[in-house]
């Protein structure tokens, strides 16, 4: 098998540009990138398995990525008992209640033949099933939410290793991709793409206003590391890690933040290789062949016997599912659940961008894009500055074009990704990467 040596090269080049800014930032700054990186690249490997793989246009991923972040508090927070014992049992029941309403109208629907008689019952049963999930939940979250509401206010988690949160993360964005995939797989890929970004906004909308399971807006702080990660303090009061700092010239602080850090990036790109091995062998296997056969040919792939809804089910719920341990992963390097940040802009306009432009299809391209476009969405702000100050040299100090353009250099994001998308586009339409 012959070398992609312009493969290599491009991998090459990322990483260049990562040590640059090593070496004329700081090394804090390489590594955050390194690892934001690595989170990157897995989120584009689930994007790229929806829409590579199978032609499913998801631009729900935000939510994915937040169900991910919510499973990190839910698994890994200590509880908080005062507000267990106030309104716990209450939410439970309550939580029980909708989900038996629930049941009990597919159920329902099943046994009755269809007519008015069977769309009356519907009606009945859920307005009323709601009208009880809503009187038992409504006075057991006011006890949650007063328990401390600076503090905490709500109910906490299950005080597990962060590290389990990562696949129960995974099997959360799975779990609400199978609800979504079972009412909105059977539509257009343009009403899919409507009902997926719907649905994360419920969901994102749910995390901010729902005190006692996430505490809002308020944000989650304090969320554990991983074991083999540790805490810098910790670090410090060791002598002789303290010893091995100074061997290499670095005082304890700096390498107990550069050892957190590359920690953090062994895990991360342990996880990123298992993902990167699994997929490559899929998309090689007779599994692969056949759904990207169905992205290609629908109609000809369901002559031949096969259930393109199903199989649409099964990789939408895989692709939601790395999604969903991705964004359990960045939770855990944040320390925090902030609610708030998550913006579609982010969290599934730049994926898609990474996975265009790395090379749809391909799975290395996905990781190549994913690196790096996010290095290119942290540091093209600061490269704009230097621009626009040497462009604004010669105009004096109080001239109006010289404010406007110094005052523009936040917008030089949103205007590098734009104009990146639409050179790939242009002259590499199928990445830099592209599918074999």
């Amino acid at each position: 098998m012959s070398i992609n040596w312009r493969n290599i090269l491009l991998f090459v080049f990322v990483g260049f540009l990562i040590i640059v800014t090593g070496s004329t930032q700081s090394w804090n700054t390489a590594l955050i990138i390194l690892n934001m990186g690595l989170i990157s690249a897995i989120m584009s490997l689930g994007v790229n398995l929806q829409w590579g793989f199978a032609g499913l246009f998801n631009i729900g991923v935000m939510g994915f990525v937040a169900l991910g972040g919510l499973a990190t508090v839910l698994v890994s927070m200590p509880p908080t008992t005062e507000a267990v014992e106030a309104g716990g049992l209450g939410i439970l029941i309550a939580l029980s209640m909708g989900a038996a309403t629930i049941i009990a109208t597919i159920l329902m629907r099943g046994k009755m033949a269809a007519g008015r008689t069977r769309n009356i019952a519907t009606l009945v049963l859920l307005i009323g099933g709601f009208f009880i999930y809503r009187a038992l939940l409504d006075p057991a979250v006011a006890a949650v939410e007063k328990v401390n509401p600076a503090g905490t206010g709500y109910l906490g988690g299950l005080d597990l290793p962060v590290m389990i949160a990562w696949p129960i993360g995974g099997l959360l964005a799975a779990g609400a991709a199978w609800i979504i995939g079972k009412t909105a797989l059977g539509l257009r890929s343009d009403y899919l793409a409507i009902a997926t970004l719907g649905i994360a906004e419920i969901i994102i909308a749910v995390m901010k206003n729902e005190d006692w399971l996430s505490r809002g807006v308020k944000n989650v702080v304090g969320i554990p590391r991983p074991g083999p990660v540790g805490y810098e303090i910790n670090m410090q009061a060791n002598a002789k890690f303290v010893e091995t700092a100074a061997s290499f010239g670095l005082d304890p602080v700096t390498a107990s933040t550069y050892y957190v850090k590359l920690s953090y990036g062994v895990l991360f790109a342990v996880v990123l290789l298992i993902l990167l091995i699994l997929l490559q062998l899929s998309l090689n296997s007779p599994w692969g062949r056949m759904m990207r056969a169905i992205r290609d040919n629908e109609v000809a792939a369901e002559a031949m016997g096969k259930d393109v809804t199903a199989r649409h089910l099964q990789i939408f719920v895989l692709g939601s599912a790395i999604l969903g341990l991705a964004g359990a992963m960045m939770t855990t390097l944040d320390g925090q659940l902030i609610s708030s940040s998550y913006q579609p802009l982010r969290y599934t306009f730049l994926i898609w961008v990474m996975v265009i432009v790395g090379g749809s299809g391909n799975n290395w391209g996905s990781v190549l894009g994913g690196f790096l476009i996010w290095f290119l969405w942290v540091q093209v702000e600061p490269m704009g500055k230097h621009l626009m100050d040497f462009v604004t040299y010669p105009l004096a100090d109080d001239s109006g074009l010289k404010k406007h353009l110094l005052e523009s250099v936040a917008h030089m994001r949103l205007l590098t990704m734009g104009l990146i998308l639409l050179l790939v586009l242009r002259f590499s339409p199928k990445g830099l990467i592209p599918e074999k």
